[in-house]
This record gives C-alpha cells, structure tokens and sequence, in this order.
C-alpha cells in the first residue's frame, strides 16, 4: 500500500504551514530520518524527517506552496517492493473538496480554535453586500474553508480572509472570481460575533474606509505575513482577555555596571585572544527576575479556568526583533544558570532567531518574559503580556540622573523598569512584592549569585 506523508503539526498550535523546499525528488529512495523537506511556521523554518522507508513516488504539493492545512497530504511514498509508477498513480488528488462537506456551524456558535483569537477577529471589516443567492462556504472537520489554491494565493495577497468570502463554487467553494469581488467589498460577510458575555467592542474602521482617507496612488499596501497575522491576533486577544495593569519603579544600576565592566576584563580568552563570553546588561535582568520569581513564588503563574499553575522553574522568555516582527526565545531554568551561560544561550537564540531556525520549545512557554528598549534610547514603556505568561517587565535604557542622598544631591545611572501583571492571578501588592524583589537584586548584583 502507497503511505501518505501528511503535512505535520510543528507545534501545538500550528493550524497551516508552508512547504518551502523539497530535499527529495519524486524517485529518490527515501530512509526513516531522513530530511525530505523545509517547512516555514510563521516563526520559524523547519525540516521535516520521514518516518517510513521507501521511494518517493509522487509530490502533491510543490515546493513554494503557502498555507496548507495540517494533516494534508503532500506526497506518496512507494514501500519496499512496490510499483513507484503504480503508487504515484494512486495518489489522491486534491482538485476538489468531498462531495458532501459538513455544514458550517453558525458563526455566533462556532467553536473556540488553538489559535489566540480567530483571524476575523482581529481584520477591519468592509461592509458586505446583499448576497441572498450565494451558498455557505463549505468547511471540513478542521474549519477550514474550502477554497482553490488560486483562490487561496489572492486572498492572501490582498489581506483577506478566506472565512469571509461568500463562495459560487461548487458546494459553495472559494474560488478566483469570488475573491476579486471580495477585493471591491462585495460578497463579504461580517466578522463573526463576538461572545454575548462582556461589553460591547467599539466598531472598527473597515478596509474601505480607512482607504477612502487616503488619495489613490500616494500608498502602496503590502498583504500581511504569517508572522504579523499572528502577533496581531494574540496581542489583541491580549489585551481585550487579560486585565493588565502597571508597576514602575527606578533602579540605580551603578554596582551593576562596574560589577559587569569587572566581570567582562576578567572574561577568559579562546585561542583568538577574544573573551569568551561578554555580558550585557540584559543578562543581569534576566538573571534577576529568574530569582525574583524564585523569591516570590506566588507571582510565578499562569491562569487557567481550572486553577493556577504554579511554575517551580523560572522560564524566562526575551524578546527578540527580528525582520517582520519579533519573537520570544526562552531561557529555560534561567534562576539556576550563570551569567555567562545566559549570556551565551542569548547570543545562540539572537542569531538564529533572525534567519527563523529555531524549533517551537524554544519560543513556545515560558513563565515571564522581558522586552528591553533601551538599546533604543527609550527611558520608559509598558509591555503586553504574552499568554500565559502572568507578567512582563519592559527595561527602559540607563541614564545619568540627579538622585537625593544624605540630603545631597548626587549623579547615579537610573534605568526604569515597568511590570505589567495579569491581575486575575497578581493582586498590586503581590506585583509589588515582585518588582521589588527584582530591584533588589539588579541593584546588588552580587545576592544573584547566592
């Protein structure tokens, strides 16, 4: 029997992928872990091993193809002994849905996706024109709607989404000539309603009318990736879910610098002569609220429905911008590693985060995160929270500052740090324990090291 190779899941919310690179062609004798193909999550890129022996018969997605459902199939491996030409032949086809999809669920009862917030959620609305003749869209056991792979690529393009598009084709798919009406605002359909439980959100602006404020030709509009779709959505799914609210407090971070500067000299030399760790000022930051956290346990959470998860380890994520957008590696038990270690883990994430090669354990979690701007000359800023992390603290950059001391006025090297809390599961207090905590130790850097 010809064995499908499906499309994988590379993480637990990945819903679509797109297949970069084939490594095999359709004849290459294939081994089990063997690399056969890259395929880019909206973070990272990834290669994909075989887990059966055989003969690539058939290739069903090419390479290049963009967002394809998890558990598709994308090629036909011929077994041991079995006829390649036979085993291609039988491939199935993806030309056409099932004859008899499921009918869609009604959009103010649809169930709850993996994803943060579903994808209309988060998209202006243009208003949708009378389409009383137009079949419902067709969806199969993943919600997903049908649609042609044409019709896929120019709604990507244009920055729409495909649950929106009423479809003419058959069974009521998507196809080409649906979504270039869809692009003048006809045969869209309003974003799906919101939950009746909380208040009402305020409208938001449609594509159309925001465009209409613009002269024609003086903008040009570029469709939004993967990666900017999904920091979209789950920081709006952010901030309307999760009740922020802020703590900001100064920390003279004068031991800090001269205990790095100190630190960094001493720093051991590889065969080059070059050191072979140097600090950063993050590196301390992520150290201490690793043992912040640590010292105030009850702030080391994350909220669910069923209870409060109550972390052991401190998993610290660090922003990281990268082109597009950003990403948040972590730094696993971060309370029990040495600055250097840090410090190197840090270099190894920045670099690979920035040609997207890093595996989803090693952005997806965490139990806090830090964002740092102050490379960017921003004294001060408030961060949102990245569920289900419970906190975030924003580091704004050091600054000469007249400070009062034994009545006297003196110069010190200021740094304002900004914790944002979830505040179903951190009441003020306890964020004020925590921040507190955290100035502590960056104020002393040497009861990290205890």
């Amino acid at each position: 029997m010809p064995i499908n190779i499906l499309m994988p899941a590379l993480s637990p919310t990945m819903e679509k992928g797109n297949l970069a690179k084939w490594l095999k062609k359709e004849g290459d004798k294939v081994k089990s872990g063997d690399v056969i193909a890259e395929i880019e999550t909206d973070k990272a890129t990834m290669e994909v091993e075989a887990i059966d022996e055989g003969t690539l018969a058939k290739i069903l997605v090419p390479e290049g193809t963009q967002d394809v459902a998890v558990n598709d199939v994308i090629a036909v491996l011929a077994g041991d002994g079995e006829d390649v030409k036979a085993a291609g032949s039988a491939a199935p086809t993806k030309s056409a849905p099932p004859a008899e999809a499921p009918a869609p669920k009604p959009a103010a009862a649809a169930a709850p996706t993996a994803s943060p917030a579903p994808a209309a959620a988060s998209k202006p609305a243009a208003a949708p024109a009378p389409q009383a003749a137009a079949p419902a869209p067709q969806m199969n056991g993943h919600d997903r709607v049908f649609s042609s792979p044409l019709a896929r690529r120019l709604a990507k393009d244009a920055g729409i989404d495909l649950a929106r598009i009423s479809g003419t084709g058959p069974h009521g798919r998507v196809i080409a000539r649906d979504v270039e009406e869809a692009k003048s605002g006809k045969g869209l359909k309003a974003p799906a309603a919101a939950p009746a439980a909380g208040p009402a959100l305020a409208p938001s602006m449609s594509d159309k009318q925001i465009l209409a404020l613009f002269e024609p030709g003086s903008y040009d509009i570029v469709p939004h990736d993967g990666m900017r779709r999904t920091i979209a959505q789950r920081l709006t799914a952010s901030v309307q879910n999760v009740p922020h609210f802020y703590l900001t407090i100064d920390c003279d971070i004068g031991k800090l610098l001269a205990a790095r500067e100190e630190i960094n000299a001493a720093a051991p030399k590889d065969k080059e002569k070059k050191p072979l760790y140097k600090l950063s000022v993050n590196d301390f930051v992520i150290k201490a609220m690793a043992v912040a956290l640590q010292k105030i346990p009850d702030c080391n959470v994350s909220w669910t429905e069923g209870g409060m998860v109550k972390h052991k380890h401190s998993d610290v994520g660090v922003a990281v911008a990268m082109p597009g957008g950003l990403i948040t590696p972590i730094i696993r038990k971060a309370e029990t590693k040495t600055l250097s270690v840090i410090s190197g883990e840090m270099k190894d994430f920045a670099a690979r985060a920035r040609s997207r090669k890093l595996k989803p354990e090693e952005y997806q979690g965490g139990t806090t995160a830090v964002s740092n701007l102050g490379m960017y000359g921003i004294n001060h800023f408030t961060a949102v929270i990245n569920p289900p992390h419970a906190t975030i603290l924003a580091v704004g950059t050091s600054e000469e500052r007249p400070v009062v001391r034994n009545g006297k006025i003196e110069i010190a090297s200021i740094m304002s740090v900004t914790l944002s809390c979830d505040h179903r599961a951190i009441d003020g207090a306890l964020g004020a324990e925590l921040i507190g905590a955290f100035k502590q130790l960056i104020e002393n850097p040497v009861m990290m090291m205890v």
